[in-house]
């Protein structure tokens, strides 16, 4: 059983658009962490609603719009499609099929679930209804064996700078990271004298990389500014940090 590339075009679709609505098909934790000397990794779905759905699972390589089957990510994820009761969980199999990636830093790709909601039954099906399926998204981080350093202390080694914003509308952050690890943040804010700039977007930077913030309406960033961020773990939990702000 599959669902047809038109199928997964329109459920696809939908998810973009759904974004306020409540997935019934709940991810075990918010990123994935693949040792790569780990022959597979587990993740676990429970199926909160009282319908069963059907559910498609694939990994994409940083393409969103990728559907199944148009990606050349090295993860297979079994099973790939699957019906799950009502109030039942379901464990999946994310397994490395080779490749050649860095052994230097880590690798990041997605996982995506997408949860297709039951046909509407008995007097529902008479209704003038709008279905939606929803894909909730999330990261792999392809881990090397003997990184240096542990993942938890990579926030605190990030340097950061103001710069113009790319946009040209004021100024942004500027982050270094000179560790192996991603370090992903879910918020951070630029407190300058009784200032306090804040993007509760969040944002990622790579290893050994450099990528430009979005704070909006930042501007005169002066000398002493500090920033302050939440980082998160392997395992989801908030890591707070502060750092000073080169000029």
């Amino acid at each position: 059983m599959k669902l047809s590339k038109l199928t997964s075009a329109i459920a696809l679709a939908a998810a973009f658009v759904a974004s306020h609505a409540d997935a019934s098909v709940i991810i075990g934790g918010t990123r994935v962490i693949y040792p790569l000397a780990d022959r597979e990794v587990s993740v676990k779905l429970d199926n909160d609603s009282t319908s069963p759905s059907l559910v498609q699972v694939w990994v994409d390589d940083g393409n969103a719009d990728a559907g199944p089957g148009e990606t050349k990510a090295p993860f297979v994820v079994t099973p790939p499609i699957f019906r799950m009761a009502p109030q039942k969980s379901q464990t999946l199999r994310v397994i490395f099929s080779g490749g050649q990636l860095p052994q230097d830093r880590e690798s990041v790709y997605w996982l995506n679930v997408l949860d297709v909601p039951p046909k509407p039954t008995g007097e529902a099906a008479k209704a003038n209804t709008l279905q939606l399926a929803l894909r909730t998204r999330i990261k792999i981080f392809a881990r090397p064996d003997k990184l240096e350093g542990k993942p938890v202390d990579a926030p605190a080694k990030l340097t950061w700078a103001v710069v113009a914003d790319p946009s040209g509308n004021g100024q942004a952050l500027q982050v270094t990271n000179p560790t192996p690890y991603f370090v992903s943040f879910s918020e951070f804010e630029v407190q300058n004298g009784n200032k306090t700039f804040k993007n509760d977007q969040g944002g990622m930077v790579a290893p050994s990389g450099t990528t430009v913030l979005t704070v909006p309406k930042m501007n005169a960033v002066g000398q002493g500014a500090k920033v302050r961020f939440t980082a998160i773990s392997d395992y989801s939990a908030a890591l707070p940090g502060e750092a000073s702000i080169a000029k």
